[in-house]
Parts: structure tokens; C-alpha cells; sequence
């Protein structure tokens, strides 16, 4: 007959070994070291790898999609390794500029309450064309050429003359 500890166990049944305990914590211990470490050294990778650029042909980037910003809206897009800021004006325009201050590359973002990009770190703000109007900034922000072919807005650098 069997004792409490081994179970019922059947005729035909064929014996399954249990899991001890030591080897079930072991493994539940080893898998979250392991996430852990992953956890860890995922940021590492991303940070030594550049990620891969998405030109377009020369130095230009899909900023948007047409119909994707409402009026008088503005969203962050990645020009290469910087932040981009693509804004449509309330008039239907599209302009784009650098999304980093010229004061200490903070990241800047379009407030439609004022129309105006603004720095969150020091109130730092520019007009639609990137010229700095108030507070620290030093310099215009990057103004860079927007073109719209088909539903795409494309991005490139201005180039200089």
C-alpha cells in the first residue's frame, strides 16, 4: 500500500520521477538571474550598436505620414541619431527644425496653446521658423527642408549656398 507521500499509483501507470523542490527553485532562481542580466545588458547593446539609419537616399527621412498630425500639431521624429520636430501649422504647412535646444539639448516640443516650440528645461522658446523669441537659447534651432511626395513627408538638411 502506499504511503501519503508517494500518491495512489495505479498498476499500469509507469513511475514519473517527482521534481524535487531543490531543482524546481534552482531553475525559477537561474531564470531570473538570467532576465535580470538581459535586463542589464540589453540598454549596454543598444547603446554600443548605432542603430541602423533610415535614409532615404542622401540625408533625408520619413518625418510623417499626411493626414497622420492634425492642424496646428507637432510630433518627434528621429533624424538620424537626433530628435527631429515635425510641425503642421494651423494653416496647413509643414515645417521641420532640430527638436534639440541650442541652450543645453534639452529635447523641444511644439505647444499648440502658444504656437510656439518650446524648451521645458529653462522656458526656452522659438518661433514656427525656429528662431529663439525668449529665454536662454543662444540660437535658432536647425531649420530643415520638408517635401510631401505622395502620403510621405520627407525631411532632408538644408543644404548651404
Amino acid at each position: 500500500m502506499p504511503t501519503h507521500s508517494q500518491g495512489i499509483v495505479n498498476a499500469g501507470d509507469p513511475p514519473s520521477p517527482p521534481l524535487p523542490r531543490r531543482r524546481f527553485v534552482g531553475a525559477l532562481l537561474g531564470s531570473g538571474f538570467l532576465a535580470t542580466a538581459v535586463a542589464f545588458l540589453y540598454p549596454v547593446l543598444r547603446y554600443l550598436v548605432p542603430p541602423k539609419a533610415s535614409d532615404v537616399g542622401g540625408d533625408a527621412v520619413i518625418a510623417g505620414r499626411v493626414g497622420e498630425l492634425k492642424p496646428n500639431s507637432g510630433k518627434i521624429f528621429r533624424f538620424g541619431n537626433r530628435p527631429g520636430l515635425l510641425i503642421h501649422t494651423s494653416s496647413g504647412e509643414y515645417r521641420a527644425m532640430s527638436a534639440t535646444c541650442t541652450h543645453l539639448s534639452c529635447t523641444v516640443q511644439y505647444r499648440d496653446d502658444l504656437q510656439q516650440v518650446w524648451c521645458a528645461c529653462h522656458n526656452g522658446k522659438y518661433d514656427l521658423n525656429g528662431r529663439n523669441v525668449s529665454g536662454p537659447p543662444p540660437r535658432p534651432l536647425q531649420a530643415f527642408e520638408v517635401q510631401v511626395q505622395g502620403d510621405e513627408i520627407f525631411v532632408r538638411r538644408r543644404r548651404e549656398s
